[in-house]
């Protein structure tokens, strides 16, 4: 028997390390207000907005990238913030090229509990880079990803290649 390594995943199976319901903690603005950018694996912090990796990644190198105004509607935020988080994807995107080189990427925003958002309260959008092949059969009849890097190696891995690429 082979086994699936994912020791990362234990904090969000126990839940010890998430506020309790009755605290309104939000992750991206607890993460922003600390300077341990390696602990929260921040990437990268721009003027409105930061990328970080996904604690609970769908692939390896899954980021999200977050606005410092907390708010959960695209309508609350400015101009300078919307374009920041698109300039933001695009330096993501080549960070990860050069750090993984992806056959793809998903970029997307969950608005709203209902849409999919596991944290409804602040905005953030996703870039989750994609190869041919990673959706093997594990998902399909196991219900279980299979994660080839842990997150200290992918969060050196992207950190390097940001300061390769021409974004960031």
């Amino acid at each position: 028997m082979e086994r699936l390594w994912a020791p990362w995943r234990m904090a969000y199976i126990d839940k010890s390390d998430l506020p309790k319901k009755d605290e309104h903690r939000c992750i991206f603005c607890d993460k922003a207000a600390d300077d341990d950018d390696q602990r929260n694996l921040i990437l990268y912090r721009g003027r409105t907005a930061f990328v970080l990796l996904n604690l609970y990644p769908y692939n390896n190198g899954h980021l999200m990238i977050a606005p410092y105004q907390h708010t959960c509607k695209l309508t609350e935020l400015s101009d300078e913030t919307m374009l920041e988080i698109m300039q933001l994807t695009r330096d993501a995107q080549l960070a990860l090229k050069g750090a993984f080189a992806p056959d793809g990427y998903n970029v997307g925003i969950n608005l709203g509990a209902i849409a999919g958002a596991g944290i409804a309260d602040h905005m953030h959008q996703h870039i989750v880079p994609r190869w041919g092949g990673d959706s093997n059969f594990m998902h399909v009849i196991g219900d279980t990803k299979v994660m080839p890097d842990s997150l200290e190696n992918s969060y050196r891995k992207i950190k390097e290649a940001w300061g390769r690429s021409d974004g960031g």
